[in-house]
């Protein structure tokens, strides 16, 4: 499992909505992973966006784009992600039967790059899209062991994140 804390994150597009008390403000991270399944730790990414924000009170959603890779909360201790790549994988083995991957008989969604992945949409069952996060003083409440993952299930591509702060920032002297 080596190479799970090191990504590339690039800011794609930053959209910033303020209505004098409260502010929207969404950035997609764009990552590329690596491998399958793989923990890529964004916490620091997501801290820099809202850092970035001018939030003080809030909250940050990040979502993943993708019905293959997930967004979680977990500790990142390096024997819990491979106990946690061995949980997956038990609750939906690669080598599994999968109707999804059954192209002879599939009509639906699917495109040249398809590959057979029904494993990684039952993993995800599991998991989720999204998690949301309070802001206090401008900072993620996390807990001590706490991090942002996100999730690949599938295989090495592209992925999109999209973190959205909503909140209100410091208040104006009266």
């Amino acid at each position: 499992m080596e190479g799970i804390l090191s990504q590339a994150v690039t800011k794609e597009r930053v959209v910033r909505l303020v209505d004098g008390t409260a502010t929207v403000h969404c950035e997609a991270l764009e990552l590329v992973t690596q491998e399958a399944p793989e923990f890529v730790d964004i916490t620091d990414e997501v801290r820099a966006v809202v850092a970035g924000s001018g939030v003080r009170f809030g909250q940050v959603t990040i979502f993943s784009t993708h019905t293959t890779a997930a967004i979680k909360i977990n500790e990142n201790e390096p024997l819990l992600l491979v106990d946690m790549a061995r949980t997956l994988s038990q609750f939906a083995p690669v080598d599994a039967r999968y109707e999804h991957n059954d192209f002879s008989r599939r009509t639906v969604n699917m495109n040249e790059e398809e590959c057979q992945n029904g494993h990684a949409h039952c993993q995800h069952l599991f998991l989720s899209a999204s998690e949301t996060v309070p802001i206090m003083e401008g900072r993620l409440t996390l807990g001590q062991w706490q991090r942002i993952f996100l999730v690949e299930l599938d295989r090495p591509r592209r992925r999109r994140v999209l973190v959205n702060v909503t909140g209100v920032g410091a208040a104006s002297p009266s």
